[in-house]
C-alpha cells in the first residue's frame, strides 16, 4: 500500500479489513513496521512468481511461489493461528521464522539487504 493510498475499514475489533465488502483477517499489528514491509515485499514478488509460473504452465514452480506466498500471509499474521490468541514471544517467532524463510529464498526484487 502506498503512503497515498487510503487504508481499508476495519471491523470494531481491529481483527479483520473489509475490502469490496469482504471481510479478511489483517496484519499483526505488533509485526514492526521494516519487518512488514520486507514481508510485503517478499509477498508481491511470490504473486509474481505465481502468475509467470501459471503463464508458463510450471507446476512446480507455481507450487513454490504459492508455499512462499502462504509462508508471507502466515509471517504477517494474515493465515494460521489468529494472531490475538498467539501470546507475544509467538508473535515474534511467527514473524522471524517466516522472514527468515523468505530471505533464504533469495527472490526478493529490490529488497534491501538488512
Amino acid at each position: 500500500m502506498t503512503a497515498d493510498a487510503p487504508k481499508p475499514a476495519r471491523t470494531p475489533d481491529g481483527r479483520y479489513v473489509i475490502i469490496d465488502g469482504r471481510r479478511w483477517r489483517a496484519t499483526d499489528p505488533d509485526v514492526p513496521e521494516d519487518v512488514a514491509a520486507r514481508l510485503r515485499s517478499h509477498l508481491m514478488a511470490a504473486r509474481r512468481a505465481v502468475g509467470m509460473a501459471r503463464r508458463a504452465q510450471d507446476t512446480a514452480a507455481e507450487r513454490a511461489a504459492r508455499d512462499r506466498v502462504h509462508t508471507a500471509k502466515v509471517a504477517l499474521g494474515e493465515r494460521g493461528t489468529p494472531w490475538w490468541d498467539q501470546q507475544e514471544p509467538e508473535r515474534r517467532t511467527r514473524w522471524s521464522d517466516g522472514l527468515a524463510a523468505l530471505d533464504g529464498h533469495g527472490d526478493q526484487e529490490g529488497a534491501d539487504e538488512t
